[in-house]
């Protein structure tokens, strides 16, 4: 099946423009075009958008996006250096994921700060030292 820009774009959840801006990167080198220049995506294509939104997602720079597309282009002798940038990716989000986690533990520490206070009336019950020192935060 063939879509338009704007049904493929409805499809995974990304603008005309973003699509439009992808072509105009060189990200979407394997999408064909009509005499006139309109663009016709298939459903192979949404595997394809799916790899460069997850890239995107996971902080990658377009410009690096371009050039995992260009290697896969070359073919196979690039195999190597297209895991090389998802494992780099792994290394990124799993640091991601620890920063993460990290801010979880301070929501969750918050939300059980006020939980105890608003059981107790008062922040009182969190109080830092026995001079009456308060931890404001």
């Amino acid at each position: 099946m063939s879509y338009t820009i704007k049904q493929f774009a409805e499809k995974i959840g990304v603008t005309v423009s973003t699509l439009r801006y992808y072509d105009k990167e060189g990200l979407l080198p394997f999408v064909d075009k009509k005499e006139n220049g309109t663009r016709v995506f298939k459903d192979k294509d949404f595997e394809v958008l799916a790899i460069i939104a997850c890239m995107k997602k996971s902080g990658l720079p377009i410009k690096d996006i371009k050039k995992y597309m260009d290697l896969c282009i070359e073919g196979d002798n690039t195999l190597k250096e297209r895991m090389e940038i998802f494992l780099e990716r792994k290394k990124t989000v799993q640091k991601q994921i620890e920063e993460l986690n990290n801010i979880m533990e301070t929501i969750d520490h918050k939300i059980w700060y006020y939980e105890e206070a608003i059981k107790a009336g008062t922040e009182d019950i969190h109080k830092k030292d026995k001079n009456n020192n308060k931890q404001i935060v």
